[in-house]
């Protein structure tokens, strides 16, 4: 059973940075993409990173050249660096991993949430103006 657990949310003030940690247990890296998604309030979630099983990132628009995907494979934990934060990064921030298929190297399918099997609980990030 794959576990992921985030951690490192807080709250910052508009163009701070913080950093979005991702523990996963129970899985092969190899055989699954993982992805953050986030949700703000009244909102849809949406995807913000997906990482494919050859390490290959995309990102979102909105969060291009700001939000920087990362994983340690020997810890087991995936990071999210985000800078130049803005209010509108104000969200609900969760780790996802689904299956690996070609789909995860397709962008317009990384972000569909029905691929992904497991999900963390997720950690908040604010950030005020």
């Amino acid at each position: 059973q794959v576990q992921l657990a985030e951690s490192g949310g807080d709250s910052v003030q508009a163009g701070g940075s913080l950093r979005l940690s991702c523990a996963a247990s129970g899985y092969n890296y190899r055989n699954y993409c993982m992805g953050w998604f986030r949700q703000a309030p009244g909102k849809e979630r949406e995807g913000v990173v997906v990482i494919n099983d050859d390490g290959i990132p995309t990102y979102a628009d909105s969060v291009k050249g700001r939000f920087t995907f990362s994983q340690d494979n020997a810890k087991n934990t995936l990071y999210l660096q985000m800078n130049s934060l803005k209010p509108e990064d104000t969200a609900m921030y969760y780790c996802a991993a689904g299956l690996s298929g070609s789909w995860c190297s397709v962008r317009s399918r990384v972000f569909q949430e029905f691929r992904y099997q497991y999900w963390g609980q997720g950690t908040q990030v604010t950030v005020s103006s």
